[in-house]
């Protein structure tokens, strides 16, 4: 299949090109650069591969939760080029792709991404016999010392959040047997976790494929930061 892939939730700014048997990705770490890169990203990739646009098959786009930018700009653009080019969209949760950086090999993952605002996304997540990640809990934003964590364990945690806050959420994890708060949601494991879908006959048109947020509120007001 030829799939393309963009996660830009977060600070990394990825996109993938799933060519056949081959994936090509690029990633950046480039906080308020995704507008600027993603297209180029896109374009370096399928002409890598010898492709234009119009030999796309579908296009597989992180839907949050993460930054209220960076989601809005995957899937508007998403939705501009599964348009024009006639294209099913698969949308893929960011929380879900950030559980696939997990690399200590263990069955329970938790995914935390730094929400700001003294706040976390969080899901946790079970590998299946395939190595996906598959969802044990509700996507979930809050204060980390709130976190509820389903009975399990040990627990892989990855994400920004860990980096942040992690005498918080280790409280309230419990067995923690691996982390790494250097991790983000890549569009390489967006594409990954697309391509079941996409195999099946899946998808959804470009105006169905809708960005997840958990909250509404982008930032504190000034009231509120004074009392943090």
């Amino acid at each position: 299949m030829k799939i393309l892939a963009i996660e830009t939730s977060t600070e990394a700014c990825s996109v993938a090109l799933v060519h056949g048997e081959e994936i090509l990705a690029r990633s950046e770490l480039a906080p308020r650069r995704h507008g600027e890169l993603v297209l180029p990203m896109a374009d370096s990739l399928l002409a890598e591969a010898g492709m234009s646009r119009h030999a796309l098959e579908g296009i597989a786009v992180g839907r949050g939760p993460g930054a209220f930018t960076g989601v809005r700009l995957a899937i508007s653009l998403t939705q501009g080029m599964a348009m024009a080019l006639d294209l099913p969209v698969v949308t893929v949760s960011s929380l879900q792709a950030l559980a696939m950086e997990e690399d200590a090999d263990l069955n329970d993952i938790l995914a935390v991404i730094d929400a700001r605002m003294g706040e976390v996304y969080a899901a946790a997540y079970r590998r299946r016999a395939d190595g996906l990640p598959e969802p044990c809990s509700d996507e979930w934003v809050g204060p980390p010392a709130s976190l509820v964590v389903p009975a399990g364990g040990p627990w892989s945690v990855v994400g920004t959040g860990w980096a942040t806050y992690a005498e918080q959420l280790r409280g309230r994890i419990g067995d923690v047997a691996a982390h790494d708060g250097a991790r983000y949601p890549q569009a390489r494991n967006v594409a990954l976790l697309a391509l079941p879908v996409f195999r099946a006959g899946g998808g959804v048109s470009a105006e169905h494929a809708l960005p997840v947020y958990l909250r509404d509120k982008v930032a504190l007001t000034l009231a509120e930061q004074g009392k943090r």
